[in-house]
C-alpha cells in the first residue's frame, strides 16, 4: 500500500515537472519570436537609414521623445542592438533546448513508471 502512494507520488511529481516545463517552452518561444522581430525591425530601419543621404537628420526614440542623432551613429547603435538581441535568441534557443529535453525525459520516465507498475 505504501509502494503504491510513493509510485503515485513519484508520478505526480514527474507529471507536474513535464507541466512546468511545457509552461516554459511555451514562453520561452514567444520570447524568441519577438526577439526575432526586434531583429527584422532593427535590421530594416538600419537598411532604409543606409540608403538615405549621410547628412540626412534622423532621430531615435527615447521614452516619448525623439532625439536628432547622425545617421551613422544610429546605424551603428542598431547594429549593436542586433548583435545584443542575436546573442539573447541564442541563449533562449538553448534554454528552449534544455526545457524541450526536459519535457521529453519526464514523459519516457512516466511511461517507463506505468509500464514498470502494471507488470
Amino acid at each position: 500500500m505504501l509502494t503504491r502512494h510513493i509510485f503515485s507520488q513519484l508520478v505526480r511529481e514527474i507529471e507536474s515537472q513535464a507541466v512546468a516545463a511545457q509552461q516554459q517552452i511555451g514562453l520561452v518561444r514567444a520570447q524568441i519570436a519577438s526577439k526575432q522581430r526586434e531583429v527584422r525591425l532593427a535590421q530594416l530601419t538600419r537598411s532604409e537609414i543606409s540608403s538615405l543621404p549621410p547628412d540626412t537628420p534622423v532621430y531615435e526614440g527615447v521614452g516619448k521623445m525623439f532625439v536628432g542623432l547622425p545617421a551613422p551613429e544610429l546605424q551603428n547603435k542598431l547594429g549593436a542592438s542586433v548583435k545584443d538581441i542575436e546573442t539573447e535568441v541564442e541563449g533562449l534557443n538553448k534554454r528552449l533546448h534544455y526545457l524541450e529535453t526536459t519535457a521529453k525525459n519526464s514523459q519516457e520516465h512516466i511511461e517507463k513508471m506505468l509500464k514498470g507498475g502494471q507488470a
